[in-house]
């Protein structure tokens, strides 16, 4: 089975550098409400409106430079690529860490967009080392690394917190230049000179990429529930520490604890069944049964506190879904394209965060404000369990073609 084989260096390199990038993302999220609170004079609500903004100027900067990143690579090699969108996430954290405006914190998430737009070639490192039959595994174990850090990140972030808000931010800076450091010594080129193709603009635009993948067989379907899933699941991300502040009173210890026991969950879900599930059931199957049993409407109506963290198994299961739909849409892409497909992904997964801020943050600060008609703390994950619903129909009538299962 290939759960068996040996897991390559080179993947384990990938597989450390999302697990120290999901430190340093993770290491911020618990004290982001107060460094917006501190430079606005704002209250939660207000601050909840801000970070959807803040959201947004992320993701329009990654929906722009995902394709181009993923068309250079296809050109220039993944490394490159790779190790400059990573430096990109150093200087960011720093500028955050001494930002004395609101502006500034604004350009500090144009910056992390940018370099933020490195999933596609880190992706495409995995598609190039692996057979497709792999993938599903590799992309849960990526996915494993992120919720491992993630663990790591809010906990340590949550604790840094409680002395200086701003503390956070000059640590992860800090592991991502060491990652930077790694990364030049150790990350290998993966793509082959035969495999690689002249970079062309046209090529390098969203629309551009569309055009050029549109074709390839079944990768509609998967693009639209692809869609539909990247902008549900953002609920979390985008509305998680405004949500538990505001509705269960928590500090920025709790909020990086529960977010800790997100990783755990995450992780274990991902290491332990994702490989035997896709194994019995194929990469479709497994997807669907995440999606199906995504938590997003129970914590829309977790009044308690506790019934946040009994209700972590159950969300879990979605770790199903992500690693399966990125496995799908590699094997749709041959050698010379991973990298356009990939960023075609990430482009894709940045129009989701284009739009979940848009309308998550502004759910939960109306229905959280004094103009609210009924104060509802569940609706940014009502709204979200509407979306992700809406996508399970296209996963289930989704052909199994060039699946292994």
């Amino acid at each position: 089975m290939a759960d068996k084989k040996p897991i390559p260096p080179t993947i384990k390199f990938v597989l450390a550098t999302i697990m120290i990038n999901a430190i340093g993302f993770g290491i911020i999220v618990p004290v982001v409400p107060r460094l917006l609170m501190e430079l606005t004079d704002q209250p939660v609500n207000g601050a909840t409106a801000i970070g959807g903004w803040l959201a947004f100027t992320f993701a329009i900067n990654q929906f722009i430079f995902s394709p181009i990143l993923g068309n250079l690579s296809d050109r220039f090699g993944r490394r490159p690529i790779l190790l400059g969108s990573l430096a990109g996430f150093s200087l960011d954290f720093f500028v955050l860490a001494f930002a004395p405006t609101l502006t500034w914190v604004f350009i500090a998430r144009a910056l992390s967009g940018i370099c933020g737009a490195s999933n596609g070639p880190a992706q495409s490192v995995i598609a190039d080392v692996t057979s497709p039959e792999e993938r599903s595994r590799y992309f849960g174990l990526l996915g494993a690394a992120f919720g491992i850090g993630f663990v790591l990140g809010p906990a340590i972030g949550g604790l840094l917190g409680e002395f200086d808000h701003r503390m956070p931010f000059i640590v992860a800076g800090s592991l991502a230049a060491i990652n930077v450091t790694y990364g030049y010594f150790n990350l290998p080129e993966t793509l082959k000179p035969e495999n690689r193709r002249p970079f062309e603009w046209r090529r390098a635009t969203p629309g551009g990429a569309l055009k050029h993948v549109r074709n390839l067989p079944g990768i509609i379907p998967i693009s639209i529930v692809y869609l539909l899933w990247q902008i549900a699941s953002l609920v979390y991300p985008a509305t998680w520490p405004y949500f538990a502040i505001g509705r269960y009173g928590w500090s920025e210890a709790m909020v990086g604890a529960s977010l800790a026991l997100v990783g755990i969950c995450l992780a274990t879900m991902q290491i332990v069944a994702l490989p035997r599930a896709v194994a019995r059931l194929g990469e479709r199957k497994t997807a669907t049964i995440g999606l199906a049993g995504t938590a997003m409407l129970a914590y829309a109506f977790a009044t308690e506190a506790w019934m946040a963290f009994v209700l972590l198994p159950l969300m879990s299961i979605q770790a199903f879904v992500h690693p399966n739909l990125t496995a799908m849409m590699t094997r749709r892409a041959d050698a010379t394209n991973q990298g356009e497909v990939q960023g075609f992904a990430s482009a894709i997964m940045a129009i989701g965060s284009l739009i979940s801020p848009l309308v998550f943050n502004p759910a939960l600060a109306y229905f959280t404000g004094p103009q609210a008609p009924v104060i509802f703390h569940g609706a940014a994950f009502l709204c979200a369990a509407i979306i992700a619903y809406a996508a399970l129909p296209i996963l289930i009538g989704m052909k199994p073609a060039a699946e292994n299962r």
